[in-house]
């Protein structure tokens, strides 16, 4: 059993007061969401989802409920606790709001490793938005407040199109789509993502139309014959006439972000739901292992992408970044195809002089440091070309 602590934490939310408190068992800081119940009503749907879903969703990137305590006049859920949520923490740590490019990666990397867990179990959450997402002090990003959040599967159901807050709602579900799966949380990432890149919300309406206008402003108006796809996937879309918009460069948008992370954004921000990438490629993206080719690139504290290289390598087929043609292999460095890296600003394993550079001597260590580092390379290749492959794609085309 857990008690309130006075007033060091209280937050009014849409049906709930959230408290901060200590258990009397375990003398763990622990966050009391308590909610007031209606003689009439009863308990809120929406805690009755969140109670029944989080009882099953054990992750460390999810908000875990260690205990619920009901009572005739009220319902206490028993939350671990998170110091803030991510717009707060963008606010006071960020330049602007935009996040170190370290802290962004590791945030990214752990929202979408959540947002898998729920997606392989089923469940959409349907709300993701900076203030959904809790930072502890580990800096472990966690998915919380599940009271919009819905489990998927057999038999197929229509879904509500009021879900997600406007800002972060994706385009499909803005047409009226009641059909959407696992591409309504990534479309969300997606945003998240370049909120934390610039500290600004990407697409800022006022209302359904008007957010359908941001977004079109810079993905482009979709063509008749994609907005044909999405009728006939989604026959409750409702179509209206869009000016012709031409599609912007991300790279314009957001000139802070780095070329990978601008192609990880594209694949997510797809206007066909379709085409969208799905959390579980998005954590293959070469993206997450570009810190390997940056010094310093997560803070410490933070939690890291993980040590073992993403993606794996494969000896016939790999999908490119900003193609949907799957090319011949190539030797690749920490995930990221070697011939590549010129136009992306990366630094090359093997680093040599460019044109009109003067090529400094290496001391005797780094010279043994780069063959031993060119050997292993040599030899995981090796390896890898060996390995039997199924062809499909690296990156899917959504759940």
């Amino acid at each position: 059993m857990a008690s309130p602590s006075g007033s060091s934490l209280s937050h009014n939310g849409t049906y709930a007061t959230v408290f901060k408190g200590r258990s009397k068992t375990t003398n763990e800081i622990v966050a009391l969401k308590e909610i007031h119940l209606d003689a009439e009503e009863g308990t809120p749907s929406t805690a009755i989802r969140e109670i029944s879903l989080l009882k099953e969703l054990k992750h460390v990137n999810i908000l875990r409920l260690h205990d619920v305590i009901h009572t005739e006049t009220k319902l206490v859920l028993v939350f671990e606790f998170c110091e803030q949520d991510l717009k707060r923490y963008m606010d006071q740590h960020g330049t602007r709001g935009a996040l170190e490019p370290g802290i962004v990666r590791s945030f990214m990397f752990q929202l979408l490793k959540g947002t898998h867990f729920c997606h392989e179990n089923q469940v959409l959450h349907r709300d993701l938005k900076p203030q959904n997402l809790l930072i502890n002090r580990k800096m472990e990003l966690k998915l919380g407040d599940f009271g919009l959040a819905r489990a998927f599967g057999v038999p197929v159901n229509t879904f509500s199109n009021e879900v997600v807050t406007l800002w972060y709602r994706a385009p499909d579900v803005l047409l009226g789509s009641r059909t959407y799966s696992t591409s309504i949380d990534l479309w969300s990432c997606g945003c998240i993502f370049a909120e934390m890149i610039s500290g600004m919300p990407l697409f800022r309406g006022k209302d359904n139309n008007d957010q359908l206008l941001h977004i079109m402003k810079i993905l482009g108006t979709p063509s008749h014959q994609q907005f044909a796809k999405m009728l006939k996937d989604s026959p409750e879309i409702v179509l209206k006439e869009f000016p012709p918009l031409p599609k912007m460069n991300l790279a314009q948008v957001l000139p802070k972000a780095s070329p990978l992370a601008i192609d990880l954004l594209e694949r997510l921000l797809k206007f066909d739901p379709a085409e969208r990438i799905s959390a579980a490629d998005a954590l293959s993206h070469p993206y997450f292992t570009e810190s390997a080719l940056v010094p310093n690139a997560s803070p410490p504290g933070a939690m890291a992408p993980p040590t073992f290289t993403f993606p794996h390598p494969r000896p016939q087929h790999v999908l490119q970044p900003r193609t949907n043609q799957v090319q011949p292999q190539q030797p690749q460095q920490y995930g990221v195809p070697v011939a590549h890296t010129a136009g992306m600003g990366l630094p090359s394993m093997f680093p040599g002089p460019r044109p009109g550079q003067m090529q400094v001597p290496m001391n005797p260590a780094q010279a043994q440091a780069q063959a031993q580092a060119q050997a292993q390379a040599q030899a995981q290749a090796a390896y890898y070309n060996n390995m039997p492959y199924n062809a499909q794609p690296q990156y899917g085309q959504g759940m």
